[in-house]
C-alpha cells in the first residue's frame, strides 16, 4: 500500500471515530469521499441509479447511527462500507425478486385466497418505517423537506442547491442537521443506540 492510500485510509478511519464523537463535519467529509466510488458499485449491482443512491444513503445513515461498529482491525473503512453496500443491494434485489414472483403467482379473480400472515421480520420493518416517519415529523419543516428531497428524489445535492438558489454548503448543513436530529429522535423512540454505544443515565 503506497503512502497516499495509507493516508487516505487513516483519514477515513479518523472521520468514523469523529462521527462517533458527534462530529457533523467528519460525516460530511466521509460522505464526499465515499459516494463517488460507492455509486458505480451500487449501480452495477442494481442497474438503477435512483435505487443505487437510496442504498448508499441507507449505508451512510447506518454509519451515523452506529459508527462504533467499524473495527479497523478487520479492514479499511472502504471495505467496511463496500460490504454493507453489497448487503443492502442484495437485500433490494431479493425484495425485487419476491415482488416479481408474488405478482406472477397472483391468483386470478375467483381464485383469490387470504394473504399469508405478515412475518415477524416484515412486522418489524413496518414498525421501523413508522418510527422513521415519526422522527421525520419531529424535524423542523425546512430540514424535513431537505432530507426528504436528498434521500427520496433523484436530484443531487448540487441540483437542490441550484433549484433553491442557496449555496451547496447550506444544503449539506441542512442534511447534517437533519440526520443528527433524526438520530436523536430515533434514540428517543428506541430505534437507535445512543452515540458511543453506551447508555448514560
Amino acid at each position: 500500500m503506497n503512502a497516499m492510500a495509507r493516508n487516505h485510509n487513516e483519514d477515513m478511519a479518523r472521520w468514523v471515530k469523529e462521527i462517533e464523537e458527534g462530529s457533523a463535519e467528519a460525516f460530511d467529509r466521509l460522505y464526499e469521499q465515499a459516494v463517488p466510488w460507492l455509486l458505480p458499485i451500487a449501480c452495477q449491482l442494481l442497474g438503477d441509479r435512483m435505487e443505487a443512491e437510496d442504498a448508499i444513503h441507507d449505508v451512510l445513515l447506518a454509519v451515523i447511527r452506529h459508527p462504533e461498529r467499524y473495527d479497523r482491525s478487520r479492514g479499511t473503512v472502504e471495505a467496511w462500507l463496500a460490504v454493507q453496500l453489497r448487503s443492502r443491494c442484495l437485500d433490494r434485489l431479493r425484495k425485487r425478486s419476491r415482488i416479481v414472483l408474488q405478482e406472477a403467482a397472483e391468483p386470478s379473480e375467483g381464485e383469490r385466497v387470504q394473504a399469508p400472515v405478515r412475518t415477524e421480520e416484515a412486522a418489524l420493518d413496518k414498525l421501523e418505517v413508522e418510527a422513521v416517519r415519526q422522527a421525520l415529523r419531529d424535524l423542523p419543516g425546512l430540514h424535513r423537506r431537505t432530507l426528504a428531497e436528498a434521500y427520496y428524489s433523484s436530484r443531487s445535492q448540487r441540483e437542490l442547491a441550484e433549484e433553491w438558489q442557496v449555496p451547496l454548503g447550506t444544503v449539506k448543513s441542512r442534511i447534517r442537521y437533519g440526520l443528527h436530529h433524526l438520530r436523536k429522535s430515533l434514540e428517543r423512540l428506541g430505534w437507535a443506540e445512543a452515540e458511543g454505544g453506551d447508555s448514560r443515565g
